[in-house]
This record gives structure tokens, sequence and C-alpha cells, in this order.
């Protein structure tokens, strides 16, 4: 007698897969493009990061260079520039982390509770609208503002009876200079996904507390915010696999020789010893440094948001 908590035996993967594909074909169509993006932008170029273990010359081409082992990465580890590249890095990343991190969740709640619909829409323009400045019109907005004669932030320090001040070629400056001028240009973008997230919260909660005699600051903390935590956290975990990857282009275009001490970072470090100095063995040994340490990051936060709650990426 078949007792009746057997199940069928389970099909291969194979079939499996194939019964899908002919099932939901107009899916997996529209996956195609996402897809060879990925294997030509994103798999295809892991070929080439096997020169990191190469003496590469373009004669020899990647194949047909010399292997070396882990010569590139020590020669890095070593370097008298190691320590100055992972503090400056880390430093900018904790920072702009710790503090831009709460700003888009801040402005998601806040335009949440705005009764007004025109408003509303008017406040979300003005904050998207700094997101689609390029990096090279931000970058030169910042100089021209900060320019100790003629920039418009010297011209309201001199008009109140304080000196000029050089922001840019101040060292101790550029971290704050670099963060605080992604959090305005990124707060408002940042905040699509949580004001997205927060319109899956149930109307009949909300009119509950209502009655209930809740405030407008009981309804955010006791369901708003709780609504917003899986993606709170699921942002938070990609943020920190990204811990080591400072933009390149902003922070090479405010770079300078005079700021150069907390300015230099991994990816400006990469781009000078491997495009300017033609040392492409070495710079993709740190390049490929700089992704470990991103996906080890990635694996360790994710391991413990799995452990300590029901949210992770996988």
């Amino acid at each position: 007698m078949i007792k009746s908590n057997e199940t069928a035996p389970k099909r291969p993967l194979s079939q499996r897969f194939i019964r899908s594909l002919k099932k939901h074909w107009q899916y997996y169509i529209l996956l195609l493009p996402a897809l060879a993006y990925f294997l030509v932008f994103c798999y295809g170029p892991m070929y080439g990061a096997q020169i990191a273990f190469r003496n590469f010359n373009a004669r020899g081409g990647i194949t047909g260079s010399p292997w070396v082992g882990l010569a590139h990465f020590t020669r890095f580890f070593n370097s008298p520039y190691f320590l100055k590249l992972i503090r400056n890095t880390l430093t900018i990343s904790l920072y702009s982390l710790v503090a831009g991190f709460p700003f888009p969740i801040i402005l998601a709640l806040s335009l949440n509770e705005l009764k007004n619909q025109k408003f509303k829409k008017f406040a979300q323009t003005v904050t998207y609208a700094p997101y689609f400045i390029s990096v090279v019109v931000m970058c030169g907005m910042l100089i021209s503002f900060m320019s100790p004669s003629t920039g418009i932030i010297n011209k309201a320090v001199t008009s109140l009876g304080f000196e000029p001040i050089s922001f840019l070629t101040r060292e101790e400056m550029f971290p704050s200079i670099y963060v605080w001028s992604g959090i305005w240009q990124g707060t408002g973008w940042g905040s699509v996904i949580y004001f997205a997230a927060l319109s899956s919260v149930d109307p009949q909660l909300i009119e509950a507390a209502t009655l209930d005699g809740a405030t407008r600051w009981q309804k955010i903390w006791y369901i708003n915010l709780p609504t917003l935590m899986p993606t709170i956290v699921i942002m938070l975990i990609m943020n920190c696999g990204n811990l080591l990857s400072v933009g390149y282009e902003k922070t090479y275009l405010l770079q300078n020789s005079l700021n150069l001490e907390t300015s230099e970072v991994i990816s400006t470090y990469v781009y000078k010893v491997g495009l300017v100095s033609a040392q492409y063995s070495y710079s993709t040994a740190i390049g490929l440094f700089n992704s470990v340490v991103n996906m080890l990051m990635l694996i360790l936060v994710n391991t413990f948001s799995r452990r300590v709650s029901e949210t992770s990426l996988w």
C-alpha cells in the first residue's frame, strides 16, 4: 500500500527547465537582453583577470605572457601606498555609508506624509533632479562654488568677516566634500526604492491606527518603518558589498597635488598605474584584490543578516 504522504519522484533539473521554457518562453525572450549584457560586460571580461597572475605584454597576449603567480599581489601589499590607499578608501566609504544611508529613508518617510499631492510631486522633482547632473558638471560646480576668489561659498564666508577658505587644497576637508556633495546629489534618487516600498503599506492599518488615536510619529514608527525594514536591510547589504568601491570619476576630478594625501583611493591609483604608467598586470591585481574584498564583505554581511533576521540576498 502506498502511503498518502509519499510524493512522486522529482524530475531532473534539465526536464523542469525545458518544461518551464516551453510554458513561459515569452518571459525568457524578455530576459535575453539582460542576460546578454551580463555575459558580455560582466562575465566576459573575467577572462582577462588572469593577467593579474602574469607579466602581461601586448606582443605575447594574455596566454603568451609569462606566469608569475602572486608576485603582483605581494608587490602591492608591500607597497608604501598600500596602507594609505586602504585607509583613504575605507574612510570615504564608511563616511558615505554612515552619513548618507539614513537620508533617503528619512526623505521617503517625509514625502509619504505629505497630503498635498501637487507639493509632493514638486518636492520629488526637486530632490530627484541633482541625480541627473553628470559627474563632470557636478565637479565643475563644486570647484567653482568653492573657489577662494570667486566662489559663492567664500563670498558668503568673507561677508561674515572671515578669511576665504581654499577647500579643495585642504586635505582634511576632501572626505567631507566628497561625501556631502554625494548625499545632496543622490538622496532624492535613493529614496525612490523606499517610496515604492511604502506603497505596499495596508491603508487599513493606517485607518485602524488613526481610530485608535495613534499620532503621526507612532504610525511612522510602528507601521511605515517596519514595512521598510526588509528593503533597508537589502540596501545595507548591497552597500557593504561596495565598501572598497569609491567612485573613480568624482574622486579624480576633485583631486589635486595638495589633497592627494586623503583623496588617493584604490580606483584612482589603479587608473594611474594601469593606464598612465601602462603597468597592466599590477593594476589588474589591485583591482582583483578590491573585487575579492568586496565579495567577501557581501558574503559576510549577508550571512550575518540571514542569521539575525529573515532578510538576506540569498
